[in-house]
């Protein structure tokens, strides 16, 4: 479990493909305190450290996770952002972040705002009832509120401190990123389902 604070920010320093997906390896000042086993959220997806060493963070990424996410188009020298798991007696900023990525979106459109950034973000359909207005989003690991909704986009405002301390200082239009919608609504749109309640968008653009 995570919160959607990033800790740090990661380079790619290496991805190799492998018979079971692929071998990641990462450069970053936190690897120090990285074990082999600990989970480590990259870009918002939680994976499992094989091995760390003065060389950075060894992870595998799964065909599966390579599909649902992002990971799998990473390059080397891609930036991503990186949190450690919540610890029982931290306090809890952000909001639950479980690592579980629904979907990828794509950025349509940046605008600045003073100091701040309007960021415009294109979701699948499957996504639009886990999406609420002033809601909580994970984007590419990074707890955001909804500030803007419609059918098919929403758009969340970037803070300096987190343009600056993120990826997001190098997202431009047409860049995928990686969804998790709040952990809360999926269950309340799972008991809607299972009373008979249609949870189906109304079309599809």
């Amino acid at each position: 479990m995570f919160t959607g604070l990033i800790e740090a920010i990661g380079e790619v320093a290496e991805m190799k493909p492998t018979p079971s997906g692929f071998r990641l390896r990462l450069t970053t000042s936190m690897a120090p305190e990285i074990s082999p086993g600990d989970s480590l959220a990259v870009n918002g997806v939680c994976l499992t450290a094989v091995a760390s060493d003065d060389l950075g963070i060894h992870a595998d990424i799964s065909p599966e996770t390579a599909r649902v996410t992002g990971l799998g188009s990473l390059q080397r020298g891609a930036l991503v952002n990186l949190e450690r798991p919540l610890r029982a007696d931290a306090r809890l900023g952000g909001h639950f972040v479980q690592g579980h990525v629904d979907a990828t979106g794509t950025i349509e459109e940046i605008r600045p705002d003073g100091e701040s950034f309007w960021l415009t973000v294109r979701y699948p359909a499957l996504l639009a009832p886990y999406i609420v207005r002033k809601g909580s989003i994970a984007v590419n690991g990074i707890s955001l509120t909804v500030a803007g909704l419609d059918e098919r986009r929403f758009d969340i405002q970037i803070i300096p401190y987190t343009w600056e301390h993120t990826n997001l200082h190098l997202a431009k239009p047409g860049d995928a990123v990686n969804l998790e919608c709040d952990i809360v609504g999926k269950y309340v749109v799972r008991v809607a389902e299972l009373a008979g309640m249609s949870t189906v968008p109304k079309r599809d653009q």
